[in-house]
């Protein structure tokens, strides 16, 4: 779209069903290498990924055209076949139903990228859920805490 310039930043949040820890150290970098290329081929920009055994983070510079809900079905779907694909786990991996977006403005890109990239350190102090549930405080999003951590 010619005269159309925008900077539209997306702070992503998704577990694994059951927050389930699957997501091996041993594997992790591989799935990380392979979401960057969905993204890409999305033609959507990803500043940094990164995460726990249960749950993922990302941020992603999107362009206006991008429908979020869709991008984020094609990376869950995307991964998660090629994670079963390769035998990565026993069973069957999935991730859980739904996502967390959050907008980040570009005088927090640097903050975000820095929470993100030290997730294993912050894990030690807070738990994925009470992380999340802090996210959603901060950002003033409406929810139930009895829906929240469900996978229906």
């Amino acid at each position: 779209m010619a005269n159309t310039y925008t900077q539209l930043y997306f702070h992503i949040v998704f577990a694994v069903k059951g927050r389930n820890n699957l997501i091996s150290i041993n594997w992790e970098e591989e799935l990380y290498k392979y979401i960057t290329g969905i993204i890409s081929n999305k033609n959507q920009k990803l500043m940094i990924v990164n995460g726990m055994p249960n749950h993922i983070h990302l941020l992603i510079g999107t362009k206006p055209n991008c429908n979020l809900s869709d991008l984020v079905r094609d990376l869950k779907a995307n991964s998660s076949k090629w994670i079963n694909e390769k035998r990565f786990v026993r069973g069957k991996f999935e991730w859980q139903r739904g996502f967390g977006a959050f907008t980040v403005s570009q005088s927090g890109v640097s903050n975000v990228i820095k929470y993100i990239k030290n997730q294993k350190e912050h894990h030690y102090q807070k738990t994925f859920r009470e992380e999340y549930l802090e996210f959603l405080k901060t950002y003033e999003i409406d929810f139930d805490d009895k829906y929240v951590f469900t996978d229906d």
